[in-house]
């Protein structure tokens, strides 16, 4: 990842992130195989990336919110020079669902022990 990746806890503090796989394939027991059969590891600063995202200095960054109302850590790539998100996992309405149903879990709990109260009293 570049340096243009920000953590940013909103209301309450976010899990550490694991640190980057270690480079395995350096530190593998050499075998002796005839070369057609040998799988050589290729060079870390060579991998190709899968995303339009230019390099470090792009038009666009990425940040970690934590969405209180549904308790979800949320990925967003924001366009720097507008501030607004261009993606975001997950998406808005899965946000709102997961928020929706928590309420209804809260207040079906609610009223569980609304009537363990009026067993006891």
């Amino acid at each position: 990842m570049g340096t243009d990746f920000n953590i940013k806890p909103v209301g309450a503090a976010a899990a550490a992130l694991p640190p980057p796989a270690s480079e395995a394939p350096q530190d593998a027991v050499a075998t002796e195989l005839p070369p057609h059969q040998t799988v050589s590891a290729g060079n870390a600063s060579s991998r190709l990336r899968n995303d339009s995202q230019p390099g470090p200095g792009g038009t666009t960054s990425h940040q970690v919110v934590l969405d209180r109302s549904s308790r979800t850590i949320v990925y967003q790539v924001v366009d720097n020079r507008t501030s607004l998100v261009v993606r975001q996992y997950p998406e808005e309405a899965i946000l709102r669902r997961r928020a929706y149903f928590r309420t209804l879990d809260m207040m079906k709990a609610d009223r569980a022990r609304e009537r363990e109260a009026d067993r006891t009293a």
